[in-house]
């Protein structure tokens, strides 16, 4: 028989969350944090030693002092001993009772209301690896304090003799023992401090990263011709050109091909995409079937590999209407094997396949001045020539399918790993109190020179990540960058770990914005 226990605010708790265990707490007054509407029979909590809030049902919560004895063991992180310090002085400090003294917040939590009032998401307490050491706070069994004073005081005897005692180094506590001000003089007597701010002061700027809002993309000028495009002295094909995915990409490739005077027949999953594009002078399929259908070549950017092979195989797909007079044209950021399956279920029914990689961002899909890396049938890289040069500023044929991938994912690899360590030292200037300013500026005298770190470092200081490039799409570029090198058995420890930069990135929820935003990763 389950005994039922009814718990009003202020009183003390053992609340146990799903991943954790059973966790000293008080229940208190709902908080601004907790943005979700609570469950039937719940009571909001607040968790000590983590600060943090949030609704438990009341089969979850235990009193604190009926279950002391059992639960207060029953976990040995450092968290948690120190969240059973902190019951224990909030306690001492107001009454040991089951009930609470007031209803007002401590100083620890009012510090804490302040810090979080712009974050929109609920705590959670951490979890952490066992430790090594006991809190020294906390109470010993009764089997464990025996054991320890029946050791002996003296020096131990070890195999090269007795062992010395040493004097024991200070242990570096979380919390801060001594004032501030006391802590700041001695590091600053060691140079350790600037005279901006001390880093003892600075140890709370997750809780101040801005909150994530929707990249602003302004909308395309489609009837509008690129300077680069004026430039070129095209003669459009006479072939009709397909065209599936009308991303940031696609959109850029397609309005160039538009206005460089070729016939587009083009396809989007959203549909609202295609109609600007129409009244451009181009003409909507109802699926991508129908897209190879009336076209002579289709060329295909998509997001990711399985979407592409979706457009090529699933239903309504591209693979229907293949066949000998059918050239196919797969633009998508994909690995190698990818790349081959659809290569070989082109050549089964008879068409013509082209892998061409783009390198460039959005700006330069616009303007019409991308690289275009192809691998693939010959004959269909020369039926290309006058649409390549209409969206890119150069291309390049670099030989069998899968030439083109494999450089794709290298070059990608490459402006992740300098992006990333381009938004560390930009953090880490930040952090100092250097002028990122002047650190663009400097690094602009040196070797370093180079368009791609001077515009996203001028994204970072301003914090203007407006998608040129999706970070979700170079951090898939990344992912298959690895798995290709599993495969090879080539050691690629540098990009694992920027992948995983960029990974923690996109769990913030910047997949959409651009590369640029993983600064917030690394100063966060």
């Amino acid at each position: 028989m389950t005994t039922e226990w009814s718990y009003e605010v202020n009183d003390l708790v053992w609340a146990k969350m799903k991943g954790f265990p059973p966790w000293p707490g008080r229940v208190s007054e709902p908080t601004v944090q907790l943005v979700k509407k609570p469950k039937k029979n719940c009571k909001c909590i607040f968790f000590f030693g983590t600060n943090n809030y949030a609704w438990i049902e009341l089969g979850c919560l235990k009193p604190y002092f009926q279950f002391k004895d059992t639960l207060s063991y029953s976990c040995k992180t450092i968290h948690f001993r120190e969240a059973c310090k902190a019951i224990e002085q909030h306690i001492e400090e107001n009454g040991s009772t089951d009930q609470g003294v007031n209803n007002g917040l401590s100083e620890a939590e009012s510090r804490f209301e302040n810090l979080v009032q712009n974050e929109i998401s609920s705590f959670q307490p951490e979890k952490s690896k066992p430790p090594n050491v006991r809190s020294a706070s906390t109470p010993l069994p009764e089997k464990a304090a025996k054991k320890r004073q029946s050791k002996p005081v003296e020096s131990e005897s070890t195999s090269n003799g007795p062992k010395k005692n040493k004097p024991k180094r200070p242990r570096v506590n979380s919390s801060v023992s001594k004032s501030d001000d006391n802590n700041t003089d001695i590091l600053t007597n060691l140079g350790l401090t600037n005279n901006h701010t001390s880093p003892l002061r600075r140890n709370n700027t997750l809780l101040d990263r801005p909150a994530v809002t929707a990249p602003v993309i302004p909308p395309l000028d489609i009837k509008t011709i690129s300077k680069s495009l004026l430039q070129k002295n095209i003669t459009p094909s006479r072939l009709k050109l397909g065209f599936i995915g009308l991303g940031n990409m696609g959109s850029g490739i397609v309005k160039n091909l538009l206005n460089s005077g070729h016939r587009v027949i083009v396809w989007n999953r959203t549909p609202d995409k295609c109609l600007k594009f129409q009244d451009a002078g181009a003409t909507v399929a109802l699926t991508p079937s129908d897209v190879i259908g009336v076209s002579d070549i289709t060329f295909s950017c998509v997001s990711d590999p399985q979407v592409a092979k979706d457009m090529v195989f699933g239903n309504c797909g591209v693979l229907p209407e293949i066949n000998k007079t059918k050239g196919f044209v797969e633009m998508t950021g994909i690995d190698p094997e990818t790349s081959q399956d659809i290569c070989e279920a082109i050549l089964s029914r008879g068409g013509r396949y082209l892998e061409a990689m783009i390198q460039g961002s959005k700006a330069d899909a616009e303007e019409g001045e991308l690289i275009c890396l192809a691998a693939g049938d010959m004959t269909l890289f020369d039926d290309c020539k006058s649409s390549f040069c209409a969206i890119a500023s150069k291309s390049m044929y670099l030989g069998d399918v899968g030439a083109a991938t494999k450089m794709n994912l290298i070059l990608h690899s490459v402006k992740a790993v300098a992006l990333a360590g381009l938004a560390e030292g930009m953090a880490l200037a930040d952090r100092a109190s250097i002028s990122q300013q002047s650190m663009l500026e400097i690094l602009g005298m040196t070797s370093l020179k180079c368009p791609l770190l001077l515009e996203k470092g001028s994204a970072m200081m301003s914090g203007n990540f407006q998608t040129n490039q999706a970070l979700k799409h170079i951090q898939k570029d990344l992912s298959l960058s690895l798995n290709w090198s599993d495969i090879l058995e080539q050691p690629c420890p540098v990009t694992a770990s920027v992948n995983e930069v960029f990974k923690h990135a996109k769990r913030l929820g910047y997949s959409d914005h651009d590369t640029s935003a993983v600064y917030i990763r690394t100063k966060f």
